[in-house]
Formats: structure tokens, C-alpha cells, sequence
């Protein structure tokens, strides 16, 4: 997920030592914005625990980190949705009691049993979401425009564009201006996108990790951010209210993140606990505003728990119309994968 290369630079690098008091630990692979103490503070307190947290920026690492590690050293995991499958192919991941997760709560289309299930049993549970599109300034861009990724291939921005440096989503929005699905993002149709990403590289300023890009915006370096989301504009809003992304008629590209437990913990009880936590409504709301990034609660009843404000910085009236014009992230072979790349250092050589 284009979050966590972020995640290492905008995010707290640790919670806070253990407490004497504390009676058990919990372990965490996680990504950023799970290492917020404000996020984890409630569920310490509530169950007397520690919860030790180690980021990650990426499936392979993380996968890497639990093969390099001793049985029971971890307990639960944050992974991408798209990359549940991988975990359960690796046998890591332990089935979870589907009776045990609100997601009755959820908005329907972040359910995802299709990622977080294989064979009728439940190995994950979605606990944020947002997506990859288009991020502007709206007092120099005029949001109209914004209103269609044909906008990118216009001559009027040129030279006023970022573009996020993370192939799979980037991609992932070249193909949907032209009509292609994610989904169908594969063979031939990779080497279609050749000529507008091309096209886009040509008409863009730079192309940058999230904090660059996220520093690009925020100082006007660039207007408009290609593959930029709430989970940078949402943090910057309080300074710079003109930040802000929107869903192209055309689409954008879905990211969710899940979280599972691990199959050699030692604390299954407490980590189906946590788990449990993140995904409550009070959780979620904790989450979807942590101070590393922000992102959509996959629990509506979120809801609730957040205020007026942030449920406008998250564009909470307008979810419905934008999962329906949202897909998710291609999940390639690994020979379209290499595909992608080739590409994509093809377009950054370029």
C-alpha cells in the first residue's frame, strides 16, 4: 500500500516503554498509523497489556520479518487486503471466529471475503480503507477539472503535476482514463499504458514518495498530486484547508488494509481482543484519525465516534458514490509484475 513508505518518516517511532504495571505484552506487526498511542492507549488500559509494535513498510518485509523470527514472537499482523492470500499461502495467518468480527457494521464493499477468506474460513478482517486519485489545491486548480483524469492529459496543468512514485496504483489510475478495469490490468494491456503514462510523465514537475509528494503539495511545488489521497491531505487540512482529493468519473483505486492474527501466537485470546478493538467502532474512529495518516474506518458505526469536522475531512457524505466508482489495487502474476515495474523504470528513465 503507497502508505508505508510514508510510514518510517511521518509516524511515531514507537510506543512508550513498558509500564510496570503492565501485566501481559502483546506483540504487532504493524504499519504507522497502528503505533499511534492514542490508538493504542485505550485497549492497554482496558486489558492491562503492552502493546509492542514493530512498522513495516511492505508485504515481502513483513513476511520476511515473521521467517526470520522465532514462533510466537508475534501475535497479530497489518497487511494489505490484496495480500491476505499471500500470508495464508505462507501458513502464518490463524482463522478467525467470523462470529467475533462486527462486520455487519461495515460498509458492504469492505467486507472483502473474497481477500480475507479462502475456503469458508476467515484468516483477516478489513480495518481501514481510502484511495489513490486525484489530491489538488483547490485555490489554484479549478475543481471542476478535477472532475475527470482526461484533465491530466490536457496541456492546461502541465508542469503543475506530481505524480506519486508507487507503480501499482499509479498505473492502476493511467488505466482507468483509459478505459481499462484494474482487474484487467494484465498482458497486452500493461504495454497499452506505455504511451499515456509516457504522455503523463512528459506533462508532470516530479515524481516523489508520499513525503515528497506530501511536501510538493503542501508548499505549491505542485498542484495537483497523481495517486494522492486523503491520507495526505486529511493530516494537512488544518493548516492548508484548500488541500484536497476527489474520485474522477472515471475512478480511483482502492486500498484497504487488514488485520489478522498470527498462527504461532502464544495469546490468541488476547490478540482476538485486540483485534476485536480495532474493528469496534470506538477503534476505528482512533484509527481513522491516527496521527501518522488518516484513512475511512471499514466500520460505519465509526461514525458515531467522530466529530463533524474530521467526518467532513474524510468526505464521509460522499463514500457511497466513491466505492462505487472505485477499484481495487491489480493484483498481478509475477510476470505482469515485472511487467509493471519494467515500465514504470522505464517512465522514471525516461
Amino acid at each position: 500500500m503507497m502508505i508505508r513508505s510514508a510510514c518510517a518518516v511521518i509516524a511515531l517511532a514507537a510506543v512508550a516503554p513498558l509500564t510496570a504495571h503492565a501485566a501481559e505484552e502483546l506483540n504487532a506487526l504493524v504499519w504507522c498509523d497502528h503505533a499511534d498511542p492514542a490508538f493504542l492507549e485505550p485497549f492497554e488500559k482496558a486489558h492491562d497489556v503492552k502493546v509492542n509494535v514493530k512498522e513495516y513498510q511492505g508485504t515481502a518485509e513483513g513476511l520476511t520479518m515473521l521467517e526470520q523470527s522465532r514462533p510466537g514472537d508475534w501475535d497479530v499482523m497489518v497487511i494489505d487486503a490484496v495480500d491476505v492470500h499471500r500470508a495464508i499461502d505462507r501458513d502464518v495467518l490463524a482463522p478467525l471466529p467470523p462470529e467475533a468480527l462486527p462486520v455487519a457494521d461495515f460498509f458492504p464493499e469492505l467486507v472483502m471475503a473474497s481477500h480475507n477468506s479462502r475456503d469458508g474460513v476467515t484468516y483477516a478482517v478489513t480495518d481501514k480503507f481510502g484511495y489513490n486519485t486525484i489530491a489538488y489545491n483547490k485555490s489554484k486548480v479549478d475543481p471542476k477539472d478535477m472532475e475527470s483524469l482526461k484533465t491530466l492529459w490536457s496541456g492546461k496543468y502541465d508542469g503543475r503535476i506530481g505524480i506519486y512514485d508507487y507503480y501499482l496504483p499509479a498505473l492502476g489510475i493511467v488505466a482507468l482514463s483509459q478505459g481499462v478495469k484494474t482487474a484487467d490490468l494484465k498482458g497486452e494491456a500493461i504495454e497499452g499504458l506505455r504511451e499515456p503514462l509516457m504522455k503523463l510523465k512528459a506533462a508532470s514537475k516530479q515524481v516523489a514518495d508520499v513525503v515528497g509528494s506530501q511536501t510538493a503539495l503542501a508548499t505549491g511545488e505542485v498542484d495537483i498530486l497523481v495517486g494522492g489521497g486523503e491520507f495526505l491531505t486529511a493530516t494537512l487540512h488544518a493548516e492548508n484547508p484548500d488541500l484536497d482529493y476527489t474520485i474522477p468519473a472515471e475512478g480511483g483505486v482502492l486500498w484497504a488494509e487488514s488485520i489478522a492474527m498470527l498462527k504461532d501466537s502464544q495469546k490468541p485470546e488476547l490478540a482476538l481482543e485486540f483485534i476485536k478493538y480495532v474493528t469496534s467502532p470506538e477503534g476505528q474512529a482512533r484509527l481513522a484519525t491516527s496521527s501518522c495518516y488518516w484513512g475511512m474506518p471499514a466500520n460505519a458505526k465509526a461514525g458515531e465516534h467522530l466529530t463533524p469536522e474530521q467526518k467532513a475531512v474524510l468526505r464521509w457524505d460522499a463514500q457511497a458514490d466513491y466505492l462505487k466508482r472505485a477499484q481495487l489495487y491489480p493484483i498481478p502474476s509475477a510476470d505482469d509484475d515485472a511487467a509493471m515495474q519494467d515500465l514504470w523504470t522505464d517512465m522514471l528513465q525516461n
